[in-house]
C-alpha cells in the first residue's frame, strides 16, 4: 500500500489498524464469558496490532526519510526510533501504574485501562497525521506514472541483496532488545525475587536515556556513516553478552538498572538510531516502503520467540542464563554477516529509482590530468 497509494495515506490506515485492535483487547469477554472464542480474538488482535506495527515504522522512517535533506538523513530517520523508545517508557509506565492495583482489581478490570487509552491515542496521532504532507518522492513517482503495481515482485527481482541484508540486520536487536526488555523482568522476578516495580522502573529509565541519544546516534550515522555505526553496534551487544548476566546476577537494583541501560543506549543504540536511513537507503524509490518493511519485519518475525527460547535455554542451563547470552550472541553474528554484506549508504540521492541504486557507494569523481602544455608552444 504504501508504495502504490501513498506513504502518509498507508500510515493513516496503520494509525486506524493499530489503535483500534489495541483498544478491542481491553474491551474482549474473558475466557469464563465467552469460551475458546476469548482466546482466539485475542490472538486476531494481536496479530492485527503486529500488521499495524509492522507497516507503522517502515512507513513512518520511510516518510521522514524522503523528506529529509541528503546530509541529514540519519539525524531525520533516529525520530521514528525516538517515537518507539517513547512508546516504550509509556507502555512500562502504564503497565507499573496498574500493578500498584490489588491482585483482585488487576485481574478482573485494571489490566484493561492501558489497552482502552489506546483510543485516545488514536485521535492524538491523527490530529498529526492528518497535517502531514506526502512525501516529496512519491508525489515525483505520481506525477511520472512510475507507482509500480506489484512492489513485492519488484522488490525481490531488483533487490535481492537488500532483502537478505534487511532481514539479517535485524535480527540482533530485536532478539536481544526482547530479552532486555522483556525476559529479564521473568528473570529477575523469577530467579533474583525482586519486585516487578524495581525492574519496571529500570527498564524505563534504560529507555529514557536510550530515546536521548537517538537523534545523537543519527547525527553522528550522517557523519561517519551507517555501517560503522552498525558494526559498533553488533560488536559490542555480542561482547556485552556474558558481562550483562553477571550484572543482573548481583541483584542489585542500581547495577540492573545501569546493565540494562548500557545494553540499551550504548549496545542497541546506535544500531536502532541508523535503522529508518540505513533501511531507506537499501532500495529504490518506488519500492522503498515495500521493501524497508517487508525486510526489516521478516526478521523480527524470524526471532520473534527469543524470550520463549530465552526461558527454554534457561531451563535447559540449570536456571543460569548463560546459554541465553550464547543466544544473544549468536544472533549477534547474523546481523553482523548482513552488515558486512552492506555497503555504505549515506551519500546516496535516495530520490532517483534506479535498479542499482542500493549497491552503488557514492564516490568522489576524481577529474582526469590534463597533460602539460609547455610555454610558448
Amino acid at each position: 500500500m504504501g508504495d502504490r497509494i501513498g506513504r502518509r495515506e498507508t500510515l493513516i490506515v496503520t494509525t486506524l489498524l493499530m489503535g483500534v485492535s489495541t483498544g478491542v483487547i481491553g474491551l474482549l469477554p474473558t475466557y469464563a464469558t465467552l469460551g475458546i472464542w476469548a482466546p482466539i480474538l485475542l490472538t486476531l488482535m494481536r496479530v492485527c496490532q503486529g500488521l499495524g506495527a509492522g507497516a507503522e515504522f517502515g512507513g513512518a522512517s520511510t516518510l521522514l526519510a524522503e523528506h529529509a535533506p541528503k546530509h541529514k538523513r540519519g539525524f531525520y530517520g533516529s525520530f521514528s526510533q525516538l517515537g518507539v523508545q517513547i512508546g516504550l517508557v509509556l507502555g512500562t509506565a502504564s503497565f507499573l501504574l496498574v500493578s500498584q492495583l490489588p491482585d483482585d482489581q488487576l485481574n478482573s478490570w485494571g489490566w484493561r485501562l492501558p489497552f482502552l487509552a489506546s483510543f485516545l491515542m488514536i485521535f492524538v496521532t491523527l490530529y498529526f497525521r492528518l497535517r502531514v504532507e506526502e512525501s516529496p518522492v512519491f508525489e515525483q513517482l505520481r506525477e511520472r506514472r512510475e507507482v509500480v503495481k506489484l512492489p513485492i515482485i519488484e522488490t525481490v527481482k531488483r533487490y535481492p541483496k537488500s532483502v537478505l541484508v534487511g532481514v539479517g540486520a535485524h535480527v540482533a536487536d530485536v532478539a536481544v532488545i526482547y530479552i532486555y526488555v522483556s525476559f529479564t523482568v521473568a528473570y529477575a522476578t523469577d530467579q533474583l525475587e525482586l519486585s516487578n516495580t524495581t525492574v519496571l522502573l529500570g527498564i524505563v529509565l534504560a529507555a529514557l536515556v536510550g530515546a536521548a541519544l537517538q537523534p545523537v546516534y543519527g547525527a553522528l550515522s550522517d557523519r561517519v556513516g551507517r555501517r560503522p555505526l552498525n558494526l559498533w553496534s553488533v560488536c559490542f551487544t555480542a561482547l556485552y553478552a556474558f558481562p550483562f548476566w553477571l550484572l543482573i546476577n548481583t541483584g542489585s537494583p542500581v547495577v540492573i538498572f545501569l546493565a540494562i541501560a548500557i545494553g540499551l543506549a550504548v549496545g542497541l543504540g546506535p544500531m536502532i538510531a541508523v535503522q529508518g536511513a540505513f533501511y531507506a537507503e537499501l532500495f529504490g524509490a518506488n519500492v522503498r516502503y515495500t521493501g524497508f518493511a517487508g525486510s526489516r519485519e521478516l526478521g523480527a518475525a524470524l526471532v520473534g520467540f527469543s524470550p520463549t527460547l530465552s526461558a527454554a535455554l534457561l531451563g535447559w542451563g540449570g536456571g543460569d542464563p548463560w546459554l541465553v547470552a550464547a543466544w544473544m550472541i549468536l544472533a549477534c553474528l547474523v546481523s553482523l554477516v548482513a552488515f558486512l554484506a552492506s555497503e555504505e549508504t549515506k551519500d546516496l540521492d535516495i530520490g532517483l529509482d534506479k535498479p542499482d541504486q542500493a549497491a552503488i557507494v557514492s564516490k568522489p569523481k576524481v577529474a582526469k590530468e590534463e597533460p602539460l602544455t609547455p610555454v610558448g608552444s
